[in-house]
């Protein structure tokens, strides 16, 4: 049987991986495709960087168009990241019948819809697994493994950055901006951080979870979207105090009215396993009815445990390309004409429990007058206490946990709180989960 032809997109980071795994690991790889899967072009941009790693037996281009347009190319592999040049070359790859292995989040959470519809239309795999959380088969989890299940929640800690930053920022007690500067030294941290610490890569990748998971299409429109940049060490100790660890979620539920779809940092209980996780890894919960909650844990980015998902996504369209499109599994888990046109909730109606601290003026009937304001706009309140002594200025911190409440009713709740004659301007409100 002959070899299966790749074009490789990219040779940075998730491309060298790639390549590496692929020539260091192929009589293995061959076993398990059943066919040599070979490289036959890379298209980079840096050319000496990508003859450094392709050697001179391989073709390489900066016109990576010729990867698209070789007609002996079966596989085109697009690890070059963004959504404009990597759109219009998937899309044309398509347009020529090639199936399509990516590991391109925000492509796929923006403009999914279009390239699966394309690639139905064509007939041809769009595989993807590389595209949330590197080495963890989540995709495939949520595709095939979990099949027979009704998926009622996913939660998810899918972004190393932001979980490095806070797992240091609890064990050293160091502020976000001091940790931010030590994750970009080592590296894990990008010299623009925004789509890390902003939430909008763990958003990226929990809009293609929440599709493959309720059957609806990619709607990252629809997210919400908040990050850690706002965090004080203060609530990180505070936190722990209380036997509870602040990570950044991305969770997305069934729930009355339609699928939350939301990302933001979450108190979670400390004996809760998520919890646990620390520094760079990532680690996701799926509940399903039949299954019950199972969790998904290990490196969420990196050259090699984003190139294993890569060419796990190679070896599947490999062994299924002359298959009948019918007989394949669909890009989003359900049937094209079976997706669901279920409504995102917007945030206000989300229904979660809350961590509030306010900063107040040390007096008698500060409490009750904190208790009563709450409880007027409907919120039940679980624990009140002071914590740490009053300053110099006779102000303290009131720490307050509430049960489940509606967004909106949280909301007009702390605006009433705030206008309270011994409350000051500064405080923090970050979302509780119990994920049992």
């Amino acid at each position: 049987m002959k070899p299966v032809k790749v074009g490789l997109l990219g040779i940075g980071t998730v491309g060298s991986g790639t390549f590496r795994v692929l020539e260091r690991n192929r009589e293995e790889i061959t076993r398990r495709a059943g066919r040599r899967i070979e490289i036959a072009w890379v298209g980079a941009r840096n050319l000496e960087r990508a003859k450094a790693v392709a050697g001179p037996s391989i073709p390489v281009t900066a016109d990576v168009m010729k990867a698209v347009t070789d007609p002996d190319v079966d596989i085109v592999v697009e690890v070059i990241g963004g959504t404009t040049t990597a759109k219009d070359l998937i899309l044309a790859a398509i347009d020529r019948g090639k199936h399509i292995v990516t590991a391109n989040k925000a492509l796929l959470a923006l403009h999914g819809n279009e390239i699966f519809a394309a690639a139905s239309k064509r007939g041809v795999m769009v595989a993807f697994e590389g595209a949330v959380s590197a080495c963890i088969p989540i995709i495939d989890v949520l595709r095939e493994g979990l099949a027979a299940n009704r998926i009622e929640w996913i939660a998810g800690i899918i972004n190393g950055t932001s979980n490095f930053i806070l797992s240091e920022m609890r064990s050293k007690g160091s502020s976000f901006d001091t940790v931010l500067k030590e994750a970009q030294r080592l590296g894990y941290a990008e010299a623009d951080p925004t789509f890390d610490v902003e939430g909008i890569d763990a958003a990226h990748k929990l809009t293609l979870l929440s599709a493959i998971g309720f059957g609806i299409p990619v709607q990252f429109d629809r997210a919400y979207v908040e990050g850690i940049t706002k965090l004080t060490d203060k609530d990180i100790t505070y936190a722990e105090e209380l036997g509870y660890r602040i990570k950044l979620l991305g969770i997305t539920r069934r729930a009355p009215g339609g699928i939350e779809l939301r990302v933001h940092p979450t108190f979670v209980r400390s004996e809760r396993l998520i919890a646990s996780v620390e520094g760079a890894m990532n680690a996701i919960l799926v509940k399903a009815d039949a299954a019950g909650v199972t969790m998904y844990y290990g490196a969420g980015a990196g050259s090699e445990p984003t190139a294993s998902a890569v060419i796990a996504d190679i070896i599947e369209v490999t062994r299924l390309m002359d298959a009948e499109p019918e007989e394949r599994v669909p890009y989003l888990a359900f049937q094209s004409d079976a997706l669901a046109d279920t409504r995102i909730l917007p945030m206000a109606e989300v229904e979660t429990a809350y961590y509030l601290r306010v900063r107040v003026v040390d007096q008698v009937g500060v409490l009750a007058d904190l208790a009563r304001t709450l409880a007027d706009a409907g919120i039940s309140v679980d624990k009140m206490l002071q914590q740490g002594a009053g300053d110099k200025e006779n102000e303290t911190d009131i720490v307050i946990l509430t049960h489940r409440t509606r967004e909106r009713n949280f909301d007009a709740a702390l605006a009433n709180v705030l206008r309270l004659p011994a409350v000051r301007p500064e405080y923090a409100r970050i979302r509780l989960e119990d994920l049992s």
